[in-house]
């Protein structure tokens, strides 16, 4: 079955300038050194219509919607997607995977030969000097989840390509997505195949990233070439308070390439923090906001 954007779209979800990467900024606005909520976009990680209605009503900008947050996320039902997108009036964004591997290799892939925790590859110092375990809050991180979690088959990519068509179909707003090798690294003609189904939706690339055995910047690099509008991430930390530091590295890196938006152990008692010492303008949580 084929499907396309609903119809008034582009109506509903103009291009928000503010945000569009392609988009440079003023150089003489500087960027907030003294945060207030005003000034920070909060993307709330909902489960339910309850939830996401809840979200909206406490002042969210957008949703991403999903199941099974216990590992990680999966696929929400397509009942539950429809629900919300037709219910809401702020953006919906939908993760896709389509199942939870297991961390003990029964996906074929043993676990700990692919980054079943974050613990590190590639070059031995990142960018200015900094080595890895002065930015990781330790050196094995335990995120319920693995690489292997990430590594997709055909029959499972086919799946994700109809789910977006699906999504697409009923007014999801984007995509929240990402793939990765058997050997942990940015899957590239996976995301490919994903980003071109999705198109012209804006794709998020979520957390898989924290669990990407490559560098983090080769990986931000990779993330950016493939054209995805955001990067979710905790800094590769079990928080994004304990990833800050990497974290304000990869919102520098980026730049206006793409939108940096740290996920994972946010509230409403750390945000302005976080926001100050990272310089993100974007915020995702689940208790948030």
């Amino acid at each position: 079955m084929s499907f396309s954007l609903v119809p008034g779209f582009n109506q509903r979800y103009p291009l928000d300038r503010d945000n569009d990467p392609l988009v440079m900024p003023d150089p003489d606005e500087p960027r907030h050194a003294r945060p207030d909520r005003a000034s920070l976009f909060i993307e709330s990680c909902c489960t339910s219509l309850d939830e996401a209605l809840s979200a909206q009503s406490r002042g969210a900008g957008r949703i991403e919607l999903c199941t099974d947050l216990s590992v990680g996320g999966l696929t929400p039902p397509r009942d539950l997607i429809r629900a919300v997108v037709s219910s809401l009036t702020i953006p919906v964004n939908v993760l896709l995977r389509p199942s939870a591997q297991c961390a003990i290799g029964e996906s074929g892939y043993p676990s700990e030969n692919i980054g079943a925790h974050a613990s590190g590859g590639g070059a031995h110092l990142w960018e200015g000097g900094f080595q890895r375990d002065t930015l990781r809050a330790s050196a094995q991180v335990d995120f319920g989840f693995s690489a292997a979690d990430f590594v997709y088959d055909e029959v499972e990519l086919q799946q994700m390509i109809e789910d977006i068509a699906y999504c697409k179909s009923v007014g999801a707003a984007g995509i929240v997505i990402g793939a990765l090798t058997p050997e942990g690294a940015i899957d590239l003609p996976t995301m490919r195949r994903l980003i071109a189904a999705a198109r012209p939706l804006p794709v998020t690339f979520h957390r898989a990233f924290d669990v990407c055995t490559e560098d983090p910047f080769t990986a931000l690099d990779k993330i950016i070439a493939l054209g995805c509008t955001r990067l979710l991430s905790s800094g590769q930390a079990p928080t994004a308070w304990d990833g800050r530091n990497l974290l304000t590295l990869l919102v520098r890196r980026a730049g206006c390439r793409l939108i940096v938006m740290p996920g994972c152990g946010i509230t409403p008692d750390n945000l302005l923090s976080l926001a100050a010492a990272t310089h993100a303008l974007e915020f995702h949580g689940t208790r948030l906001p």
